[in-house]
Parts: C-alpha cells; structure tokens; sequence
C-alpha cells in the first residue's frame, strides 16, 4: 500500500529509527462519550493499527507501543477481560499483516501472567517472524521499566558474570530488547496530555526526544504522527556533546531596529530606503554577505508588497523563490515551500488590522513558522512566538495611526522578540 500523499514527509526530514509511544486515553475518551472503558481501547486498537502501518510507511523502522502494564492487572476483571480479548484479535490480525510487510514482533514484559492462550499465541507470532528484518514491532504487554531491569539483574547474577565483566553493552544485551539494531528510541510519545514516561522503557531512552499528545489515543492519527516526526526532525541532538550545526551571530537591537526602520516605511515600499533597511537587516539576521542580501532581498522586498496589498499568492511565489536561495545558500534544511505558506499565513493572520483576529493562533503560526525555518521543536518558541505577536500588534496600532508611542513598544518587543530567538538558535 502505498502512502497517501498527505502524509509524505518534506525532502529532508530527519525521520526517527525507533519510536516509541504509551498508549494513554482509552478510558477517558470512553467516558466522555458515555461508553464503558473496553469500547476506548476498542477505538484505541483500531487507531494505533493505522498510525503503526503509517509509521512504516514514513521510514520509521522500529515501533515500540506499550499497550498493557505490570500495574493494569489492577484494573476491573471485565475490562481486563475485554483487553485481552482484543490482543487476541489484534494478534491474529497482525500475524497476516506482519507477513506481508515482512515485519518482526518482538513483546517486551511477562509472559507468565497471561492465560495459556494468550501466551501461546504471542510466542506463536514471535517465532513467525522471528526472520523478518525490514522492521520490527516492539509490543510490550505486562512490560514495567523496573521489572524490566530487575529481570536483567537477576538473569546476570544467574548466570554468575563477575562484576568486572559488567558494562552497559553487557547489560543491554539481557534487556528485552536485546539483539535489535535500533534498540534505543529516538521519539518518546505519548497520547491523551500526560506528561511523564511511567517507567517506560528507563534504560533505552536516555538520550529520546519527548514529544506530548493532547489527545486521546483513538483519536491520535496518522496526520499527528507526521506532525510529530516533522517536530522531531527540527530538534538538535546533541547527546551531550557540541552542537555542530550552524550558528546566527546576529545582535538583537540592530536586527530589531533594522526591522523597525522597514516597518516604519512599509506605506511607501517603492522607496531606495525601504529596499536598502531591508537588505540590511537580511545581512544582519542571517549573517550573510551583502552580495547575497541583495540578491534574496529583491524577492522578500517584492513579498513585502504583495503581502501590503494582500496579493497572497504573489507574495508566497516571491516567498519561495527568497527561502529557496537562503536555503541553497545557507545549507539550511528547511522545506522553502513550507515555510513561505507559513510566512504567508502568520501575514493573513496579522497584518492589516491593530489587533489580530485571534491571538492564540497567531502564535501557534509563528511558532510553527520559526520551528521549520531553524529546524528546533516548536515548544521551545514559545516565547519568541509570544513576543513577536505582541510587536507586530503595536506595529498594526502605530501604522493605524494611533500613537507614536507605538512604535517604541514594537521595538522594545521586537528586541525581546530577536534576544528570545537567539537563546534558541545561538
């Protein structure tokens, strides 16, 4: 099956090996919908078989889910009963599906608290696709991190390995996810707005990057597995060491007082002024030769105007053509087209009026917008994205002509705005 075009990543999408999720929600969405707690994990179940099959599709290559742990055999037998009874299922269904896609199960916990059957049923699964390679999927049932690693110290003990024979490789190697080429998550998620890892896999995910769904499991899709793959791809890994990747050098008040001097000529952009405050504040910003400013000034100037005019689509072409030549220049990973519709929409949502339609979404839009452009996660620009709303409110106010003392809150948000921005970037 082929993926649809929707969930395609942008070119250079710096997609995870390994990901892995708790299940989170079931409950809670069944009752908020007046259901008992068995049709939420049924939805629940239907759900993370789609966003599993997308994750495949994407390039992800190893996919951990942990959909039942050593706490849950507190849970009411008749809901226990119903879970079960959907492994069952889910089992069968996955054993056809894996063999087609050539897909290994691997579970991850006990076997010995589960009934006969059941237990029969994943060893059955295990060992049929035991020799498939091109992914694998990591299940991890009556699985607790703790029991995890008390089952490993237990089994070096048993097996006598004196202490000075014990490191980390040595350690992995009795975990349960022993043997596997991607062992270690890169992506952590988890559903339903719970923000901590439960003892989920405490060893391999040291070095994971977390990422925290609002929503309930039966309603997290494939389209929010792409928009957290795309989140991921924009973080820096640096696992403790250096951060090789380029640096912006820019000062905050004179990018901000650059921006300002354009904003204040943005009725007359026809203007020498306007051209040359806007060059220079792209020299300034990106840290870039005036040659090249020039170059892709002349495409972010001719933005400028269509945004002023609300040409819409004129600016996101001229957009393009500017990111696209910063990008090649600049061997930044951004997706041009992306983020031009990103600038594009942030213009719609504010220009033209002194207070935006909606706020709230501004700031999501600009945090976005930033999030793509500098390839860093969008939770950490959120005060930027805060900051730069606020200026471009008072700018609208000082362009409407309700006071000059607008223009000096704009640049003292802009200024606040840029040093936000360059405690991300630097």
């Amino acid at each position: 099956m082929k993926i649809k075009e929707g969930l395609k990543l942008p070119k250079g999408t710096k997609i995870p090996d390994h990901i892995a999720m708790i299940l989170d929600g079931n409950r809670r969405w069944a009752r908020s919908r007046g259901l008992p707690p068995w049709e939420g994990h049924r939805a629940g179940y239907e759900a993370i078989k789609k966003v599993a099959k997308a994750a495949r599709k994407m390039g992800v290559h190893t996919f951990t889910i942990w959909a039942f742990s050593t706490e849950n055999w507190s849970r009411p037998k008749e809901e226990i009963d119903a879970i079960l009874d959907l492994l069952r299922k889910g089992l069968v269904e996955f054993l056809k599906e894996a063999k087609e896609d050539k897909v290994r199960l691997v579970h991850l916990g006990r076997k010995d608290r589960f009934p006969k059957d059941v237990s029969e049923l994943l060893t059955r699964v295990e060992k049929e696709t035991a020799h498939f390679n091109k992914n694998i999927l990591n299940l991890a049932l009556d699985y607790g991190g703790r029991d995890e690693i008390l089952r490993a110290v237990k089994a070096i003990v048993a097996d006598k390995i004196p202490p000075e024979k014990i490191d980390e490789n040595l350690f992995a190697s009795y975990l349960d996810t022993k043997g596997q080429p991607y062992p270690y998550p890169d992506l952590f998620i988890r559903t339903s707005g719970e923000q901590r890892t439960s003892g989920y896999l405490p060893w391999q995910i040291a070095y994971a990057e977390y990422y925290f769904e609002e929503e309930h499991l039966p309603d997290f899709t494939p389209e929010k597995l792409k928009e957290a793959i795309l989140d991921y791809s924009r973080r820096r890994r640096r696992f403790g060491g250096n951060d090789v990747e380029r640096h912006f050098t820019f000062k905050p008040e004179v990018v901000a007082r650059l921006e300002l001097s354009w904003w204040r000529l943005s009725k007359v952009p026809q203007g020498v002024r306007f051209r040359d405050f806007v060059i220079s504040y792209l020299k300034e910003q990106y840290g870039i030769s005036k040659q090249l400013a020039k170059q892709v000034g002349k495409h972010f100037v001719e933005a400028l105007i269509s945004g002023d005019r609300h040409e819409w689509e004129e600016a996101k072409t001229s957009l393009k053509k500017f990111y696209r030549l910063l990008a090649s220049n600049l061997k930044l990973a951004f997706e041009p087209d992306i983020v031009a519709s990103l600038q594009v929409n942030k213009w719609r949502k504010i220009n033209g009026a002194p207070d935006p339609v909606n706020a709230v979404e501004a700031e999501e839009t600009v945090k976005n917008l930033l999030a793509e452009e500098y390839r860093i996660s969008s939770f950490q620009f959120q005060k930027a994205a805060h900051l730069r709303v606020l200026a471009e409110m008072e700018r609208n106010k000082a362009l409407a002509g309700m006071g000059e003392r607008h223009w000096q809150l704009a640049f003292d948000y802009l200024e606040k705005y840029y040093r936000a921005l360059k405690e991300r970037i630097a």
